[in-house]
C-alpha cells in the first residue's frame, strides 16, 4: 500500500445503482464509493474472529518456467527497481498483453516467485479473503487459499501485496488478519488476528501495510510487522512458524497507518523505519530497540506512501492532502540517532498522495499531487517536471532497464527515460480499455510487467520482438 487507495477528503456517500453481475467475470462492475466508517471497520472486535486456517482449493494452472522474483511490495529489495535483466522494449502495444484476468475490487498488487504470481483478493460470493496463486505464463489459477471474513466496499477492498519467502507466502488482509501458507501448495501454516491479539485499530480505508520479509538463505526468514496495538508497535516473527522474536513497545499509543515498514541501513546496522499515526521511528533490525523517533512528520488525513531511504542516513517522507514532503538526516549519537530536518517541501513543490517515490541513481522520481512526475536531486531540488500534458494521477510506476514505466488512473501507460537532466517520454499507449483506478503497485520479472486496474490484473510482455530493431540493441 502499500499504498494503494483513494482517500476521500469530504465525507460524502455516492449512492450507486446498477445491475449486479458476477464478481470474477465482470471488469466493468459499478462501484459504490464509501467514506471511512460506513461499515465500522476501525476498532471493531468480534467475540470470536474468523478461522484463518480456512481452506485451500486447487486449480488447473501450472507454474511458469521463469526463475525471476518480485517477492514483495516494491520488489525483493523494496525499491521498485527491477533487478538486472534482458533489455526491454521502448514501445508499448496492448496486443502484447499475455493475459488479463478479472479480480475483486481493489488495489492489491502481485508478488512473483519462480513462475508463480501471488495476489491477495476478495471473493464476495464466498465472503472470503482469498490468496490466489496464478501461472505467470497464462494467469490460470494454480490454487487459492480462502478464509471467511466480512468485508464491505470501502472504496476497494484488498490493497496489500503478499510477501513470498523461501517456504511460505504471508498476507495481511483488509481487517489486519496475518496468514502464512506454504508457497507451493497453499497449505495453511499459521495466522494472527491483530485486532484480537494486539488491539490493532483497523485503518479507516482498511489495511494498506504490506508485510516485510527479511530473507536470509542461511537462516529462517523473518517477518516484520507493525501491529501498532495497545502495547506493541513493531515486531519480528519467524516467517515459517509465527513465533515472536522481538517486540517494540507502543509507548505513545500510536495507531496503524496505510504505510509499510521499510528497511534502512544506518552505518553498520540494519534498521527498519515506520511512519505511524503520530510520527516516524526507526528500530534495530536484530532487537527491535528504538533508535530514533520524531513527531515532526504527521499526515493528518492518511499516511499512505512509505518512508524512502536515500542512503547515508537520509530519509524522504511524503504525504498527500497538503502534507508535502520532508527530508531528514539521521545523525549518530552514541548508540542512538538524532533527527535533523534538512528541508520541508510544500505539496505544490513535492509530495505524494499515494505511491511511494523511487530513488534511482542518486535521484528521486515521484508523482506530486498535481499528477506530474518530477525528478529531484538528493537535496530535494526539482530538476524537471513532466508537464501539464504528461500526468499520472494516482497511478503506479516502477523502474526497469533504466526506464520508468508509469500508468495513469485510466490505463494510459508511458515509458520515460530515468534520467535527471530532462523528461523524455519514449512512448505511450492505452493498455486496458475502460480502465479505472490503476493504482495497484506494479511487478516486474523475466521481461514481463504485471499491473492492474480496479477489477483486472494484466501481464504485459516487454521483451523486444525478435524481428524488431530493439532485439539487437
Amino acid at each position: 500500500m502499500h499504498p494503494f487507495l483513494r482517500i476521500l477528503p469530504v465525507a460524502l456517500v455516492i449512492a450507486c445503482s446498477g445491475i449486479t453481475v458476477a464478481w470474477w467475470a465482470a471488469p466493468t462492475r459499478h462501484t459504490e464509493l464509501r467514506v471511512p466508517g460506513m461499515d465500522k471497520p476501525a476498532g471493531t472486535v468480534a467475540a470470536t474472529g474468523p478461522s484463518l486456517e480456512g481452506q485451500t482449493r486447487l486449480g488447473s494452472g501450472q507454474p511458469g518456467s521463469e526463475t525471476g522474483t518480485w517477492r514483495q511490495f516494491r520488489g525483493d529489495n523494496r525499491t521498485s527497481i527491477a533487478a538486472a535483466q534482458s533489455l526491454l522494449t521502448n514501445t508499448l502495444d496492448a496486443s502484447r498483453l499475455l493475459w488479463t484476468i478479472p479480480t475483486g475490487e481493489g488495489y492489491a498488487g502481485p508478488a512473483i516467485c519462480q513462475g508463480r504470481v501471488y495476489l491477495l483478493d476478495y471473493d464476495p460470493d464466498q465472503r472470503a479473503d482469498t490468496l490466489r496463486c496464478l501461472s505467470l505464463d497464462s494467469g490460470q489459477e494454480i490454487w487459492r487459499h480462502s478464509y471467511t471474513v466480512d468485508i464491505k466496499r470501502n472504496h476497494g477492498m484488498s490493497r496489500t501485496i503478499p510477501a513470498v519467502g523461501q517456504n511460505v507466502v504471508i498476507t495481511i488482509g483488509p481487517k489486519v488478519h496475518v496468514v502464512a501458507v506454504d508457497r507451493l501448495t497453499g497449505e495453511f501454516r499459521w495466522g494472527k488476528d491483530l485486532v484480537r491479539e494486539f488491539g490493532t485499530v483497523v485503518p479507516p480505508w482498511y489495511a494498506g501495510q504490506c508485510p516485510l520479509l527479511d530473507i536470509d538463505p542461511q537462516a529462517t526468514d523473518r517477518l516484520i510487522l507493525a501491529p501498532v496495538g495497545r502495547s506493541v508497535l513493531l515486531m519480528a516473527v519467524e516467517a515459517d512458524t509465527g513465533k515472536i522474536l522481538w517486540q517494540t513497545p507502543n509507548e505513545r499509543a500510536w495507531q496503524m497507518t496505510h504505510a509499510s515498514i521499510m528497511p534502512m541501513p544506518l552505518g553498520s546496522r540494519n534498521t527498519y523505519v515506520y511512519a505511524g499515526s503520530n510520527g516516524v521511528l526507526g528500530v534495530d533490525a536484530l532487537t527491535g530497540e528504538k533508535l530514533w523517533e520524531t513527531e515532526e512528520w504527521k499526515v493528518h488525513i492518511a499516511t499512505v506512501p512509505s518512508p524512502l531511504d536515500l542512503g547515508n542516513g537520509r530519509l524522504l517522507l511524503t504525504g498527500g492532502y497538503g502534507a508535502g514532503a520532508m527530508l531528514v538526516d539521521l545523525i549518530p549519537n552514541g548508540d542512538k540517532f538524532d533527527v535533523k530536518i534538512i528541508k520541508r517541501m510544500a505539496s505544490a513543490e513535492f509530495g505524494s498522495d499515494q505511491q511511494t517515490p523511487i530513488f534511482f541513481e542518486n535521484h528521486i522520481y515521484g508523482v506530486r499531487p498535481d499528477g506530474q512526475m518530477v525528478c529531484l536531486d538528493r537535496d530535494g531540488k526539482i530538476l524537471w517536471a513532466s508537464g501539464g500534458t504528461v500526468r499520472f494521477g494516482l497511478g503506479a510506476f516502477a523502474i526497469a532497464d533504466g526506464k520508468i514505466f508509469g500508468i495513469n488512473d485510466s490505463g494510459l501507460m508511458r515509458i520515460l527515460e530515468a534520467k535527471h537532466d530532462k523528461c523524455v517520454v519514449l512512448c505511450k499507449a492505452q493498455m486496458l480499455d475502460g480502465a479505472r483506478e490503476c493504482w495497484g503497485p506494479m511487478a516486474f520479472t523475466d521481461g514481463r510487467l504485471l499491473f492492474r486496474d480496479l477489477t483486472r490484473l494484466a501481464c504485459l510482455d516487454l521483451r523486444p520482438a525478435p524481428s524488431s530493431p530493439e532485439s539487437g540493441r
